[in-house]
């Protein structure tokens, strides 16, 4: 198991940060880790690296304890933190031999070179960090964060400031790299999970609200139906009262939403309405659940 979380408690004063936190991550995942701001995300990566300690529970990284070896953990980690912290003054390359030697890398030279392409760096690589734009700043903080070739990888943000191309780039490394190594990765954008994690994490007000593979959890949000259908003319709320639906919305002139909490389809039924007044169905389409709509449900304030 590459990372277990086990009845994590984290009090700062007498605020809960984190409360009886416990998940596993096993080798070659690549789990989201999601919450809103202030649910415990980054007190939780804190931890796993060794920056801050919990206040109760254990925590093991490549079967170390993080409070008891915490050197013998960092070994195994790469850490992208949200904010990356960087020495502006040095450049790229110098920047990169530079934590290469804290590693005490090998062939120093040749590792920098080849993180340096294989994070897309090699444009802006001969320049001050500086005097690189906010998107390629955070390849400089992936590049460091892979460099002395980590069994896990703690990514907090890292699409930050990266143009709709540069995302697409890191997303694709991102998955790739998570063919050898053990990804856990916190985000706000919802299609980015979607899109590259096997399984996802949320946490709400420091405790953990759901562990399940993204299409587990979008098809928890699909629970029901959402139809959108526009007809050829104006028709009256009135018009869908005998389908007994949750929720009725006129979102176009000739256009309608039209959520029901049963699993029945209820396309049949509209069409045959349809005929039965003589009106005719110009579109109509389901619309699937998502991972934002899960989210905003597990972590809605009472």
């Amino acid at each position: 198991m590459s990372i277990s979380v086990q009845h994590i408690h984290k009090v700062y004063g007498k605020q809960k940060a984190l409360d009886d936190l416990s998940f596993e991550i096993g080798k070659g995942e690549l789990v989201g880790f999601l919450g809103p701001n202030g649910a415990g995300k980054s007190t939780m990566m804190k931890i796993l690296t060794s920056y801050i300690s919990s206040t109760e529970g254990v925590v093991k990284v490549c079967g170390f304890n993080v409070d008891e070896a915490p050197l013998e953990v960092q070994k195994r980690i790469g850490y992208l933190p949200e904010h990356n912290p960087l020495y502006l003054d040095m450049y790229v390359r110098e920047f990169l031999l530079f934590i290469a030697g804290i590693h005490k890398i090998k062939k120093k030279k040749e590792r920098v070179e080849e993180v340096i392409e294989l994070v897309g760096l090699t444009p802006e690589s001969g320049k001050r960090i500086s005097a690189l734009s906010k998107g390629y700043r955070q390849r400089v903080g992936l590049a460091q964060a892979i460099l002395h070739d980590p069994e896990v990888l703690i990514l907090d943000e890292p699409t930050t400031g990266l143009d709709p191309n540069q995302i697409l780039e890191i997303r694709q490394l991102i998955k790739d790299l998570s063919k050898e190594k053990t990804v856990m990765m916190s985000t706000h954008i919802m299609q980015e999970v979607e899109a590259i994690c096997d399984r996802v994490l949320i946490v709400h007000e420091g405790k953990l609200v759901a562990d399940k593979s993204v299409k587990e959890l979008i098809g928890k949000s699909s629970a029901g139906q959402v139809i959108v259908m526009e007809f050829d003319s104006e028709i009256e709320e009135s018009f869908f009262s005998e389908l007994g639906l949750s929720k009725i919305e006129k979102i176009g002139e000739k256009e309608w939403r039209l959520s029901s909490e049963s699993s029945e389809d209820l396309r049949p039924k509209l069409f045959q309405l349809a005929v039965d007044n003589k009106l005719s169905v110009l579109s109509m389409k389901v619309e699937a659940g998502s991972l934002e709509d899960v989210f905003k449900k597990l972590t809605k304030k009472a």
